[in-house]
């Protein structure tokens, strides 16, 4: 294996991000080897993370195997491919052709699309009839279109383009959308493929404009004052590369261009040794359904991930506007359609939060107060696909929870109404403006590894006692535990009636009451999806039918919804993976948790979203022998804690 010591300083641990001289390096390498023309574009270029057992073997200043892994596809040839560079060597490991899949459609595409439709001679007769003669004001979102049996779209590469129209070139354009119009775009020839014209709509005439400038309709408050958050000495935490570390937490950071953030290594500091939790930990994907029955709209069942790529669409944050207080940068490498390297500047964010009380308690015989302040370390990005804009936010607590939270904002998809004037499968959110109801489906995919990589998942139900002898006063009720087996047996949805509740566990390490030391899944908002099961939905995306999964782990089984479900007929993914039904008791296990946000529109939403916010925790129990958070010093502001308006000298411990 060839050295890499002259490049330790940048890249000091398998998992470490690709450098954009790596990316340079291995597209060189790749291009030269197989001697690719200019028309080759390349949707994926991305570490591919070494085996479990190296990252975990890993001695700081050893050799490790550095390796590319790139998505190709020829547009002339019309052929895709998936290759394997390997920066130690200087070669090519593997090319191979991947038949019949589509890639993620590339940030560039978006607006190669958008200009080709606007050119088009038939998409300008269609706005001529609507009296539209400036298609400089068109807006065109390329939309997957998925796989409905189409027999003209079969092999071929294309968008779903839907239109909308501006007043001005500042104007918000989902406020007047071009209903009638449907744009098929080949992405391999970037031409139209055909333009259907359904007939002109009475357009809405409100504006959606959300920002001063550009609307007399809103004018900034002005009782709001300053809010700042100081850390006069800095952070608590450390970063070294990709390695961060805070309070008694350690992980690493990476980012993948279908993924966007992943966490790797996560360990709690805990009797002197560093406890491992998690392995991996990652979004695999998001399909938002659209409900509407009718041309415009049934065919919207975007998979986020897997057609274009979170990562691709991260934003550049900014401070003071994402993220408040001592902000800590990092910007992500990847690459543009051609292979050079693409860096987002300040695409993820990391910080420190205030999270209220993490715990008190008033004696009250001796009015002895104890309170300690709860702290958060969280790492976020955000990224906006179309209409759409998503932030996603993983966080650290000191008393061992870890949350997962999106946050989803942005501006509703639109359109308008046929010719009654009505629509059960939306809200009129505007006069005249139809926003389609629909849900945002996010799969996590969790590599666990409590104490160890031999992990079990148990599920918790709650039962109530039959009234009788053992239940006199029809009050008691108990929990009943099991253990799966097998990947056929985790397939498992939610139940309120019974509390359902699924624990991972590591049967093979004991707390102090010789329990088998555990994380919980703390489940918040969730839903089910609607499509019945012959819909092209369920038939790409059957993982939504299930909340949980469990399945053995294999390095190359990462999406829930398979490699490449743009345009795919279906049948990849978790729905396959567990055909097998593979040993999951006492194994290396990942766990899969779905989570959904049941989108019924509103006028309230418009015109741009407030911020909906859906979440889980993984939560311990039993992996402690007592609250964690115990040794949280107390706050040393005078100010941060009275009783009574009397103030205490001691922080927050009085009597």
């Amino acid at each position: 294996m060839v050295s890499m010591k002259e490049n330790l300083l940048k890249v000091n641990h398998p998992l470490a991000p690709l450098t954009v001289e790596e990316v340079q390096t291995a597209i060189g390498i790749l291009k030269s080897e197989k001697a690719l023309g200019e028309k080759v574009r390349f949707p994926t270029v991305t570490l591919r993370e070494p085996v479990k057992e190296i990252v975990l073997n890993f001695v700081e200043g050893s050799e490790f195997p550095r390796e590319v892994f790139f998505v190709v596809l020829d547009n002339e040839e019309v052929k895709t491919y998936e290759a394997i560079v390997s920066l130690n060597t200087g070669t090519v490991i593997s090319y191979e052709e991947i038949e019949g899949v589509q890639p993620s459609i590339m940030p560039e595409e978006f607006i190669e699309c958008e200009n080709i439709v606007k050119a088009n001679p038939d998409f300008l007769a269609a706005l001529a009839t609507r009296g539209i003669d400036n298609p400089d004001l068109v807006m065109v979102d390329p939309w997957s279109t998925g796989y409905f049996d189409i027999p003209e779209n079969e092999g071929k590469r294309l968008a779903r383009a839907i239109c909308w129209v501006k007043k001005f070139p500042e104007d918000n354009g989902y406020a007047y959308p071009l209903t009638g119009i449907v744009v098929y775009v080949d992405l391999n020839r970037m031409e139209v493929d055909r333009v259907e014209d359904y007939g002109p709509r009475e357009m809405p005439t409100v504006d959606g404009n959300y920002y001063p400038e550009v609307s007399d309709s809103i004018e900034f408050r002005q009782d709001l004052k300053p809010l700042e958050i100081i850390q006069p000495e800095g952070p608590s935490f450390t970063v070294e590369g990709n390695l961060i570390k805070w309070q008694k937490w350690s992980f690493r950071y990476g980012f993948t261009p279908r993924e966007g953030l992943v966490l790797y290594t996560v360990n709690y500091h805990d009797k002197g040794v560093d406890r491992p939790i998690l392995y991996r930990g990652a979004l695999s994907e998001m399909v938002v359904p659209y409900g509407d029955a009718s041309f415009a709209h049934n065919t919207q069942n975007a998979f986020d991930a897997g057609e274009y790529g979170m990562g691709q669409l991260a934003n550049s944050l900014e401070l003071g506007c994402d993220c408040l207080g001592h902000i800590h940068y990092f910007d992500a490498v990847l690459a543009d359609w051609e292979g050079n390297p693409r860096v987002i500047k300040n695409a993820i964010c990391l910080h420190e939060e205030d999270f209220g009380i993490g715990w008190k308690h008033t004696d009250w015989r001796t009015n002895h107060v104890e309170v300690r302040r709860s702290r958060k370390l969280v790492i976020s990005f955000f990224c906006t696909v179309g209409n759409y804009d998503y932030g996603f936010y993983w966080s650290f607590f000191q008393d061992g929870t870890i949350n997962v939270e999106v946050k989803l904002t942005g501006c509703l998809n639109t359109g308008t109404f046929d010719e009654t004037g009505t629509s059960k499968y939306g809200s009129e959110i505007a006069p005249g403006l139809l926003a389609v109801h629909h849900q945002h489906f996010f799969n996590f995919r969790l590599d666990t590894m409590l104490d160890g990589v031999k992990n079990s998942v148990v599920e918790t139900e709650t039962y109530a006692e039959p009234e009788g002898p053992n239940n006199p006063h029809s009050n008691a009720f108990y929990p009943v535990s099991r253990t799966f087996k097998t990947e056929k047996e985790a397939v498992r949805i939610l139940d309120l009636q019974t509390q359902r509740t699924w624990k991972i566990v590591n049967k093979n390490s004991k707390n102090f009451v010789n329990q088998p030391v555990g994380y919980k899944i703390m489940p918040g908002e969730n839903c089910l999806p609607y499509a019945h099961d012959s819909a092209s939905l369920i038939k790409r995306a059957g993982f939504l039918k299930n909340h949980l999964y469990v399945t053995q782990y294999d390095r190359d089984e990462l999406y829930a919804s398979g490699k490449y479900p743009n345009q795919h007929k279906g049948g990849e993914g978790l729905t396959k993976y567990i055909e097998n039904d593979r040993q999951i008791d006492d194994e290396d296990i990942v766990v899969w948790y779905t989570m959904g946000h049941h989108h019924i529109t509103r006028p309230e939403d418009w015109p741009v979203m407030p911020t909906a916010y859906i979440n889980f925790n993984l939560k311990p129990v039993g992996f402690f022998d007592r609250n964690p958070a115990i040794d949280v010093p107390r706050s040393n502001k005078v100010s941060a804690c009275s009783v009574s308006n009397t103030q205490s000298t001691s922080g927050c411990s009085h009597k």
